[in-house]
């Protein structure tokens, strides 16, 4: 098979805005002809500001876009043969269906050779006409199954009709490329899923490149030929849904793409690795020192339900929820919960112990640039809890535009009240955003030093807390491994994100 063109680069591409924030960082990438490629990640992350530097609604910093080879990066919108989808659709409220997809074309002028009164051809840029106009429109109707709907007033139809039309408005200009920022976000959870299917269906019929931005890791994974997973305005990993679900490269994807478990674990020898109280046989790979840490990413699905001492680590399943095939369970380990599915019943209370086939672990070098927290919970005082104890945090940073009430349940910018309690979270600390003491009384937590290594001008530790929780701090100050320390964070350096959609929590 003929390996497709390269239709847009982007190689090296930098987006930084006057304050000095960079938005986008070293952005490389290459997008075949016709592929469907999606750009996921958190919000703030930087996806939406690279696509719209695809679409000329932005100019990168450095760096250069391709397209078809030519450098695109400081052509104005209208010069580049790509459309835009946006999120909020943007039709023309006083026009109908027909007129809101027609009226690019109705502007649109091409070149036409044609012949003077001296009998000399030369070209002049014409309008195009009413048939022309009439063919592109019904067909991209067609293809968007509104192709009895041309006469509809656009405030009639339904959020998935409309996201319809803005689809047809930009396909029937005939672009090379389909820019799409997050446009099914507005759509309710049914007819997103549907939509899915639909867009997937456009993408074959047209043949197009479709280049995609969302932060739902499912229509990532269902629409997808590649994935793109970003973080801070970098990227993380670029592969298939596939790989990237099945061999993350780092604890951030992993728990970003499907759900997780992740703990911190501590390599005993090449093939075991300590996490959760128990020493576990894991694939023996090269890199791997004895006594690192290491992140341990575990599916539910490779979680293997057993009798009570009949597995590595015993436990006691805490909740249940039937999700039609199988069961979701929360087994309690230790202080540990563990994620699992199984197709049998069990009892909540049960006691039962756990199994993981070594190669279903996987291992990953801990990213020491910043402590993340995958297992963390906001409390019925909008803290964060990390291990046992409570960190206060800025919980309106989950949703743009909210506050908080007197009772503490967060306000949304649209008026609807959320509850947190409960809500499992993942926190971010950087590394110099810790404070260590030895006044034990000074921080939100304590624990032992268990590593000490310096790092040009600062120390950087590792502090174990009872609870078996790490913490990775950079310091000028000197302490002794074993060495009693308090821990203290501010409340404005610990970054929180939502592990299921913050529609979860709505209660008015």
């Amino acid at each position: 098979m003929e390996e497709k063109a390269t239709i847009i680069s982007l190689k090296h591409v930098v987006k930084s805005f006057e304050d000095g924030v960079v938005v986008v960082d070293d952005f490389n990438l290459d997008v075949k002809e016709g592929e469907f490629i999606t750009i996921l990640g958190p919000s703030g992350c930087g996806k939406t500001t690279t696509l719209r530097m695809i679409a000329g609604f932005e100019l990168p910093s450095s760096g250069e876009i391709l397209l078809n080879g030519e450098d695109i990066s400081l052509l104005p919108p209208y010069k580049r043969p790509v459309n835009t989808v946006f999120q909020h659709y943007a039709l023309f409220p006083h026009l109908d269906v027909y007129d809101n997809v027609a009226f690019g074309l109705k502007l649109k002028k091409v070149p036409v050779e044609v012949t003077d009164k001296n009998g000399n051809k030369k070209i002049k840029m014409k309008h195009l006409s009413n048939k022309v106009i009439d063919e592109r429109v019904l067909r991209a109707l067609q293809i968007v199954d509104l192709d009895e709907m041309e006469d509809r007033d656009v405030s009639t139809l339904s959020g998935g009709q409309q996201q319809r039309v803005a689809i047809a408005r930009a396909i029937v200009n005939e672009p090379k490329v389909l820019l799409l920022d997050e446009p099914l976000s507005a759509l309710d959870h049914k007819m997103r899923k549907d939509m899915q299917v639909e867009l997937k269906e456009m993408h074959k019929k047209l043949g197009i490149t479709f280049f995609y931005v969302t932060h739902d890791q499912e229509e990532a994974l269902t629409m997808s030929d590649r994935i793109v997973i970003m973080r801070r305005g970098e990227i993380q990993q670029v592969g298939t849904p596939e790989e990237i679900y099945n061999e993350p490269v780092n604890a951030f994807v992993a728990d970003f793409i499907g759900e997780s478990n992740i703990y911190n674990g501590t390599m005993e020898r090449p093939d075991r690795v300590r996490f959760i109280g128990s020493v576990w046989k894991c694939p023996i790979e090269e890199g791997f020192q004895v006594n690192e840490k290491v992140d341990i990413v575990i599916r539910p699905e490779d979680v293997i339900l057993l009798p009570e001492n009949e597995g590595i680590a015993n436990g006691v399943i805490e909740s249940k929820i039937f999700k039609g095939v199988h069961y979701e369970y929360i087994v309690k380990v230790g202080k540990n919960e563990v994620l699992c599915r199984d197709t049998r019943n069990h009892e909540v209370g049960k006691a039962v112990s756990i199994r993981v086939e070594p190669d279903n672990l996987q291992l990953m070098h801990k990213d020491f640039t910043i402590n993340q927290y995958a297992d963390a919970i906001i409390d019925n005082n909008n803290n964060v809890i990390i291990g046992e104890d409570p960190f206060e945090v800025d919980v309106t940073q989950l949703l743009k535009g909210s506050t908080l009430d007197e009772q503490g349940y967060l306000i949304g910018p649209d008026g609807k009240k959320y509850d947190l309690k409960n809500a499992p979270v993942v926190a971010e600390v950087p590394l110099d955003k810790i404070t260590l003491s030895d006044d034990l009384s000074s921080g939100q937590s304590n624990g032992t030093i268990i590593s000490s290594v310096w790092i040009g001008d600062h120390w950087q530790y590792i502090v174990r807390t009872d609870d078996d929780e790490d913490f990775v701090a950079n310091s000028p100050y000197t302490w002794n491994v074993h060495d009693l320390v308090s821990i203290a964070i501010a409340k404005e350096d610990i970054a929180i994100r939502l592990k299921k959609g913050i529609e979860e929590y709505v209660i008015g």
